[in-house]
């Protein structure tokens, strides 16, 4: 499987309270709570760090989870923010990111 990039997206508000990431998508004010996990993985996307290397360093590690399933459960959680715009996916690395959560005005 080729490698995946994953971005937070300018068009988000996102805040974190008590461990947990509130986001919401301003193209469809879609609303997430992230848990503990998917927040780790909302940190690290900078769209420079493969995925892969996401979950064998941060959510491996930090979770005391193996590999695969890991893995799995991040492509997961990554289809779905990234079929609301949330995330951004490409196969190569992207522009380095602003890592802050940001407010985009329209």
């Amino acid at each position: 499987m080729p490698e995946r990039y994953i971005a937070r997206s300018t068009a988000i508000a996102a805040r974190l309270l008590g461990g947990e990431m509130m986001v919401m998508s301003a193209a469809d004010s879609t609303f997430f709570t992230l848990n503990e996990v998917a927040s780790a993985i909302w940190q690290a996307a900078d769209g420079c760090t493969p995925l892969s290397k996401i979950v064998a360093s941060k959510i491996c590690t930090d979770f005391d989870v193996d590999r695969e399933r890991a893995q799995r459960g991040a492509d997961r959680f990554v289809d779905e923010l990234s079929q609301h715009g949330i995330l951004l996916v490409s196969d190569q690395p992207m522009m380095e990111m602003d890592s802050s959560p940001s407010r985009e005005s329209r």
